[in-house]
């Protein structure tokens, strides 16, 4: 089972508080999973930001496990927990063996055929959306909505994270929906106090 319900990702250019500034606070108030999702960078420049939220936790580092966006080879490199795979990204069934037996795989699926495509490709877990509408998401499209997150999570086993305008409240629906957990970007990085939002969607979820 995937070790954590709430799933942070960057957006550094688009947040209130910067993540290298902010991130020693949320792992000291909870944050178990981080998402580096830098997509206007070169993989050298993934690589380095990357390194700074590394130095930025210090001893901090061992409470929380970071993926990277896409470049499974970075992440290794780095000494990461995981990567992220969009649905534009080399397939996981793809990777080399060396990087599927060192590193944790998520995946990024908006239908319930990219759900079963992401457990049998053999993924840890998926995030799912987006299941409300947000601004981030508006030009991709309608939001796919709850009932279909529903139908993917009773017709697949593997652990999905409800991605998509959710706020502690609807945290609450996602989980009667069957996902195992959350994933937000503005939620914490724009709010007005990160550290009681994060604190809110903790309660919502039972533990982060």
């Amino acid at each position: 089972m995937v070790p954590f319900r709430f799933y942070l990702i960057t957006d550094h250019d688009n947040s209130r508080h910067k993540p290298p500034d902010l991130l020693p606070d949320l792992v000291d108030a909870g944050l178990r999973a981080l998402q580096v999702r830098e997509k206007g960078l070169s993989p050298l420049g993934q690589a380095d930001y990357a390194s700074g939220l590394l130095a930025a936790l210090g001893e901090r580092r061992k409470h929380i496990r970071l993926f990277l966006n896409d470049r499974a080879d970075i992440a290794l490199g780095l000494g990461l927990d995981g990567v992220h795979l969009r649905s534009d990204s080399l397939p996981l069934e793809r990777h080399a063996p060396v990087l599927r037996n060192a590193l944790l795989y998520g995946v990024s699926t908006h239908s319930l055929a990219g759900v079963q495509a992401a457990e049998a490709a053999g993924a840890d877990f998926a995030v799912f959306g987006p299941v409300y509408a947000t601004f981030s998401k508006a030009p991709y499209g309608d939001p796919v909505g709850v009932k279909a997150l529903e139908q993917a999570t009773g017709a697949s086993g593997l652990p999905l994270f409800a991605l998509g305008g959710v706020t502690p409240a609807r945290a609450r629906e996602c989980l009667r929906a069957g996902a195992h957990g959350v994933a937000t970007i503005s939620a914490i990085w724009n709010a007005e106090r990160p550290l009681e939002a994060l604190e809110a969607f903790e309660e919502a979820l039972g533990g982060l």
